[in-house]
């Protein structure tokens, strides 16, 4: 039962990845593909989790920071630059 519970998990993510893949190739705009990366770092941390609560550990939980600040300082820096070439218009 778990290893059927472990095999969605996986398909769900990889779909999941996948498809936000494809928008940060296909996006529009920046800010599209600024959204997808954020959702794929949101994705990374969740796999990671889900990973640490099946097999009863934590060692993962600086990889998980690390990740976390990463998306926050890369949603900081692009909304930065997203502003200052608005304010240049």
């Amino acid at each position: 039962m778990t290893s059927i519970l472990i095999a969605i998990i996986v398909v769900i993510f990889a779909v999941s990845a996948a498809l936000t893949l494809i928008r940060i190739i296909l996006g529009p705009s920046i800010l599209d593909r600024a959204v997808a990366s954020d959702v794929l770092l949101t994705l990374i941390i969740c796999a990671l989790g889900a990973e640490m609560a099946i097999n009863n550990h934590t060692r993962s939980l600086p990889l998980l920071l690390i990740v976390a600040a990463v998306g926050v300082f890369g949603s900081i820096a692009i909304a930065r630059f997203v502003a200052r070439r608005d304010g240049q218009r």
